[in-house]
């Protein structure tokens, strides 16, 4: 082949050919292997590396597929998975596009399962303290089912049967199907809204996997725990487990165990409140009788109230006389007391005492008026003397004889040596009426 005919590929052409080979050789293969490297950037697609012993391949499946996985993907997942390889012309690398996913060894449901289950565990949403207790006696019992299934008669037959005319509401729902989760979550929380109810009851027959996914719901698990009224979980068979059976206050094998657990039998409570009346009677009539017995054997020892009450009235006419007699006594020794300390103050009386104590306090006002006065021409003629020597020493004084006083500018300290004026510095010269602004034109020696 000559150079002239030879022909030479770009890269994006070569690229593009290579992409049109891998996808008409693979357009839909099914490959198994462990996931790595497991990331989820803000467009919601899921990006991840898919190994085996001895290679890896990258992988993307786009948020349009992966919302409808039934399962967490992770690092360490064995999956099983259709897709489709692709390459990435920009940087030339080759990719699986993931239509579909299922874990490897387990079903996608189940696993499912056990995942919600572990993190709603985690959370706290199956510990038993915050298991509400059940009525004993409920006035209203609302049952969340599907209203034409069997399961709604059933309990409906049994509660019947236990108990006539209790109040029963049914809230009708669908219990399999799209939106099933979502009408369930509607009920529970119209039920709590209007809270006019005992107990619920969440109820469904028995079924697959797939058939009892709606109570494997993150939704109506949240709404059980988030529910003020108790709620039994009463859904498919005994082996039967679902995520509502942890979440809820109690669960039951069955909906008709649920339906026998939720009220008493009437006609055992009639039995129990018979017995419990009869019983009652004879404690009644028992103590009755043991009272009237001991009441008699106290009659039987107690003597003639006539009696007691003679003794008294005597007891009582002895008790007056004396508080009679002591009473004139006090009031003998009072009035002589009273008598005593009336003539004592008479002797003592502090008119005369007054009189003594009104003429020394004017002859103390008078002198203290005198010495006040003294005091106060002597205080004036101080001042006036401290007056005159005051103002021979003001500056004011000195000024008014033609003295002045020199200060710098701005810092106003009195100029004493001409050595610290500077040449053509601005002094201020204060007089007895006013001030000048002068400048230092010459500076002259002093000998």
């Amino acid at each position: 082949m000559s150079l002239d005919n030879r022909h030479i590929h770009t890269v994006s052409e070569l690229n593009a050919n290579i992409k049109s080979l891998l996808e008409e050789k693979f357009p839909f293969i099914w490959i198994s292997g462990e996931i790595s490297n497991f990331r989820i950037p803000g467009s919601g697609h899921f990006y991840f590396t898919l190994k085996d012993k001895n290679s890896q391949i990258n992988c993307v499946m786009f948020r349009g597929q992966n919302r409808n996985l039934k399962f967490d993907l992770n690092d360490g997942l064995n999956i099983t998975g259709l897709g489709r390889i692709s390459l990435y012309e920009p940087r030339g690398s080759y990719q699986i596009l993931f239509e579909y996913l299922e874990p490897k060894g387990i079903g996608s449901l189940q696993l499912a399962f056990e995942q919600l289950k572990e993190r709603l565990a985690s959370e706290g949403l199956f510990d038993e303290k915050y298991k509400q207790p059940l009525p004993f006696l409920p006035k209203k019992v609302s049952l969340i089912t599907s209203p034409t299934g069997a399961v709604a008669h059933d309990i409906i037959k049994i509660i019947n049967r236990r108990f006539s005319n209790m109040h029963i509401e049914i809230v009708p729902v669908r219990v399999q199907g799209e939106n099933a989760d979502r009408e369930i979550v509607s009920g529970l929380k119209l039920v709590n809204i209007r809270n006019d109810a005992d107990v619920i009851i969440v109820a469904r027959g028995g079924g697959s996997l797939e058939d009892l996914q709606v109570f494997n719901s993150e939704n109506v698990a949240r709404a059980i725990f988030s529910s003020k009224i108790p709620v039994i979980s009463a859904v498919g068979h005994q082996t039967d487990f679902t995520i509502s059976d942890f979440v809820a206050d109690l669960r039951v094998p069955t909906p008709s165990a649920a339906a026998e657990l939720v009220v008493p039998l009437k006609y055992e409570l009639k039995r129990k409140c018979i017995e419990i009346a009869s019983n009652l009677k004879t404690k009644c009539r028992q103590n009755i009788e043991k009272k009237r017995y001991i009441l008699d054997e106290i009659s039987k020892r107690l003597a003639d109230p006539r009696r007691k009450l003679y003794d008294l009235r005597l007891k009582t006419d002895d008790l007056t006389a004396r508080m009679i007699k002591i009473f004139l006594s006090n009031i003998y020794y009072k009035s002589e007391q009273f008598k005593w300390w009336t003539d004592r103050l008479y002797s003592n009386n502090p008119l005369s005492y007054i009189d003594y104590i009104n003429n020394k306090l004017e002859i103390n006002k008078d002198n203290l008026l005198r010495i006040f006065s003294i005091y106060l021409n002597r205080q004036q003629l101080n001042l006036k003397e401290y007056k005159g020597r005051l103002f021979a020493l003001s500056p004011t004084s000195i000024l008014k004889r033609g003295y002045s006083i020199t200060r710098t500018i701005p810092d106003a300290d009195v100029v004493k040596d001409a050595h610290k004026v500077s040449l053509g510095q601005n002094l201020e010269v204060i007089l007895a009426k006013g001030s000048l602004i002068v400048n230092a034109r010459k500076i002259t020696n002093s000998s």
